[in-house]
């Protein structure tokens, strides 16, 4: 990316097609097809790329297999071809990943859940040869699902070793990691010319004759104002879209109201709880969780809980772990605590109001566009699988406002290179294979920094992405770098905060950022401030 400093004065100096407010998934995709459509496109982002939902996710990329229960054909069909336009873009970013769903004590398996599992297949096949004209069905992967004995269970599933598993349904999704295919998205419509920046807050919309022209952004850092013009203006601010709107609105209808989801996600390390597939997991009342691998260790996830109050800093709730640790343990035969925690997160869900009283998990996750009198077109709503066709969407009525025909061309345009592991030769043999999957080619450019040594012994992330996060990437904080950039703020929260590692990363970033050694400390600190504001250990 460019230097923020830089990003920041183009974004100041020039007017653009079309501004995007807002940097996660959402934002990020709109800049994209914007700017490879031929758009001049600037993003600015509140605080740091993909700090809301879009770094709080379960991180799967799928078609959503219990949207099926509630009918909802249309999203699941839409979901599953996204899925695999995803793993085409982004082979290094976007991978397949076993589900299990198994039968203990002799039962058979449930019926109910191979006809969705049939339906699944038959959807995604369908889409693709519609899409693609594909006419032979082993040409599309994943692998369809099929039954697996009980020795192949426990083989996916180790931490089902004190049960007897007597078979189950084995199923294919996908999995990333949300915040890196954030990055990734902006640093490709930067390839194309796209200006993004973050921390510049937009306190308010421009107007011209009753029509939004820009944004008047507060800059976090400097304290001051800038003023932006555009002759589009997109809201995609997710959970705080209903909180971007004109001055003179006459219709209340023209804007969502955001209902927001807390969604609660628990992390433990993987000889705690060891699975190489995920799990789905029953958690009552007719719900399930996953329990997946994520990053050399295990993700437990999600709760689904109407939330209120601050959706900055979101925290897990204690009867959300409560209930997270009950389902697991009841499942697994196993006895994890709070205390075995190595970290946790919980993030808002930019659900969109009905009216209806229904729990937020009866609420379709289906993306919304609305466009004001302004000219303002808001788009939220949706899930992180979708983030191309909700851009794709947002961007068509941009194109029809014009009367032009430029059509969408994401659905081709590579998200990165992948790289293979063993080319990475700069890198510790324990990090190479997290590199490819984090960076794709990139990773030559973020050893080139040199700096291999680990930032929390026994953890394959390297000093050498702290400096290419602040040179490259316009991290600014501690909390970039830890809890983004990479993720180590929650797969590894109890080592990292019990040892002097926040302060060596504040130490690297202060030598690329130009902070003294009053600054340094003052950075260290307010991460661990940051952590507990963030409750990513409990307990803590």
């Amino acid at each position: 990316m460019l230097p923020r400093a830089d990003a920041v004065a183009s974004l100041a100096s020039e007017p653009f097609d079309v501004l995007v407010i807002g940097g996660g998934i959402t934002g990020a995709g709109v800049a994209l097809d914007a700017a490879t459509r031929g758009y001049s496109v600037g993003l600015v982002e509140r605080a740091d790329f993909a700090s809301g939902t879009s770094s709080r996710s379960s991180k799967l990329v799928h078609g959503g297999l219990r949207y099926l229960q509630n009918f909802d054909l249309g999203l699941v069909r839409e979901a599953l071809l996204e899925r695999q336009i995803n793993v085409n873009l982004a082979p290094h970013l976007v991978k397949p990943l076993r589900f299990v769903v198994p039968a203990f004590d002799g039962a058979r398996l449930d019926r109910v859940v191979g006809l969705g599992l049939n339906a699944y297949d038959v959807m995604a096949v369908d889409r693709l040869r519609r899409r693609r004209r594909v006419r032979d069905e082993a040409d599309w992967s994943p692998a369809r699902h099929r039954v697996i004995s009980g020795p192949d269970v426990l083989e996916l599933l180790p931490a089902l070793a004190d049960r007897t598993p007597t078979g189950g349904y084995l199923f294919y999704d996908c999995q990333t990691d949300d915040v890196r295919l954030v990055l990734t998205v902006l640093a490709e419509a930067e390839r194309f010319g796209a200006v993004v920046a973050n921390r510049l807050d937009a306190v308010g919309l421009l107007e011209e004759g009753g029509r939004a022209v820009g944004a008047i952004l507060r800059d976090g850092e400097s304290g001051s104002t800038l003023e932006v013009r555009a002759t589009n203006v997109i809201n995609a601010t997710g959970v705080w879209a209903d909180r971007l709107r004109p001055a003179e609105l006459h219709d209340e209808a023209e804007v969502p109201v955001i209902r927001p989801s807390r969604g609660t996600h628990l992390i433990v390390e993987r000889a705690a709880l060891p699975v190489v597939a995920g799990a789905i997991v029953p958690a009552g009342s007719g719900r399930t969780i996953f329990v997946l691998p994520w990053l050399g260790q295990t993700l437990i996830g999600t709760t689904d809980t109407d939330h209120e109050g601050d959706a900055i800093h979101v925290q897990p709730s204690a009867d959300e772990m409560t209930y997270l640790l009950d389902a697991v343990n009841a499942f697994f035969a196993t006895a994890l605590t709070v205390d075995d925690l190595v970290g946790a997160y919980a993030g808002v869900r930019p659900l969109i109001s009905t009216g209806d009283p229904r729990k937020s998990v009866d609420i379709s996750r289906k993306a919304e566009l609305y466009e004001t009198s302004s000219g303002m077109i808001t788009i939220t709503g949706g899930k992180l699988t979708t983030w191309r066709r909700m851009a794709k969407e947002t961007v068509d009525r941009i194109v029809w406002r014009d009367g032009s025909e430029t059509k969408c061309r994401t659905h081709a345009v590579p998200l990165g290179m992948p790289v293979d592991p063993a080319d990475l030769v700069l890198a510790p043999e324990g990090s190479r294979e997290q590199l490819a999957s984090r960076y794709g080619h990139i990773a030559h450019d973020v050893l080139a920094a040199g700096r291999v040594e680990p930032i929390v012994a026994g953890r394959p992330d390297l000093m050498a992405e702290v400096v290419y996060a602040a040179r490259r990437e316009q991290a600014r904080t501690v909390g970039d770098v830890l809890l983004r950039r990479t993720r180590l703020g929650l797969t590894a929260a109890r080592p990292l905060l019990a040892s002097d590692a926040v302060e060596r990363v504040a130490a690297v970033m202060g030598e690329e950022l130009g902070w003294d050694p009053a600054r340094v400390g003052r950075e260290a600190s307010a991460f661990r401030e940051e952590a507990v504001a963030e409750g990513i250990l409990p307990g803590s």
